[in-house]
């Protein structure tokens, strides 16, 4: 989804009549969200179903973090679709481009968290950037950065294990993207991108000069775009994480992905490869996962495997990039990893 960019105006009477609805619509989203435990737990004693049984388990499990999700989802998409308009695709490319290493990386990490990304715009992005002189590893760190490290990661984190963990996790994101660009950057590797994508020309850069009405809108437009293509995700992530939480033994995942293992960490991300979710998908499965005793960094790299690592997404970055390149992002992205993994696992306890 791309969204023209905005140009900050003066707070005008109307800009002010602008935010009545927003606050009213935030406020009411506190409430709800303040009040969904006790309500949900009043609706689970309405169900005829033995409350020690794995399917009692189950749906309790579904019914709070269900809404919990969506609600988390529909917030920070909004906010997110209003931040937005001040970093447009075409803006990133303005400020990457020319960027040297280290630098770059490190501007390009961060703008990941607040740009619009997902696999399917993977190509135009690449190649945008690309032609518009944004260095190879650069890109790179932005492409790591925006599926594994995003607004919707980090808030549905917060939301379900606290500051903590959602802050670590941004820092260790953050430092894979910044030393994965950094790597692919010096191995000079132009010549393992398909040739044809540096003919392609450069977009023009959009300049629109709008109102806060404008910026709400597209917060709104943003908002339920996102939650309509994520929704299925968040059902089936949810879906999932209900039948873990019920149903699969603790001594299980202990075995599978405990801190007891060396390989545990591994086998999560070679685990998450072959999968395709986004970050507001996995991390209700991740939150079950621990639940039934996952040691957290393995499960940490399970998630970050599957956004940042996917199969569908080699597939199409096949289309802009040479096997030998996709195989270097894929080793240097994964070895980075497995270290947070592995940190996690010695730090959190």
């Amino acid at each position: 989804m791309t969204i023209a960019h905005i140009e900050p105006t003066p707070f005008t009477p109307a800009a002010w009549r602008a935010w009545v609805w927003p606050t009213i619509l935030v406020t009411s989203w506190f409430v709800i969200y303040w009040n969904l435990q006790p309500v949900t737990d009043a609706l689970m004693c309405w169900i005829p179903l033995n409350p020690h049984s794995h399917l009692f388990n189950a749906l309790a499990f579904l019914v709070f973090e269900l809404p919990k999700v969506l609600l988390l989802l529909a917030l920070i998409t909004f906010v997110a679709g209003v931040v937005q308009t001040f970093f447009t695709p075409e803006k990133t490319r303005a400020l990457l481009a020319g960027r040297r290493a280290g630098v770059g990386n490190v501007m390009a990490a961060m703008l990941g968290i607040v740009t619009p990304f997902c696999s399917c715009s993977a190509i135009p992005l690449f190649i945008g950037f690309l032609t518009a002189g944004v260095p190879l590893g650069v890109t790179f760190s932005f492409l790591v950065a925006a599926p594994m490290v995003n607004e919707v990661a980090l808030v549905l984190l917060f939301g379900l294990f606290g500051w903590k963990i959602a802050l670590f996790y941004l820092v260790m994101g953050l430092a894979v993207a910044m030393t994965s660009g950094w790597v692919i950057g010096r191995l000079n590797a132009r010549e393992w991108v398909e040739p044809w994508v540096f003919d392609m020309p450069v977009a023009a850069t959009g300049d629109e000069a709008q109102r806060w009405q404008a910026r709400f809108a597209a917060g709104w437009q943003g908002m339920r775009s996102i939650v309509l293509k994520v929704a299925p995700y968040i059902l089936i992530g949810v879906g999932l994480g209900a039948a873990i939480h019920g149903y699969v033994p603790q001594d299980f995942m202990v075995g599978l992905m405990g801190k007891d293992h060396w390989w545990s960490v591994p086998a999560a991300v070679l685990i998450g490869v072959p999968m395709y979710s986004n970050a507001a998908g996995m991390v209700p499965i991740l939150q079950a996962l621990v639940a039934k005793g996952a040691a957290i960094g393995s499960a940490l790299a399970f998630m970050m495997a599957v956004t940042a690592l996917s199969l569908p997404e080699f597939l199409i970055l096949r289309k802009v990039m040479k096997v030998k390149l996709i195989v270097i992002f894929a080793s240097v992205v994964a070895v980075g990893i497995m270290l947070v993994g592995y940190v996690f696992n010695a730090v959190i306890h």
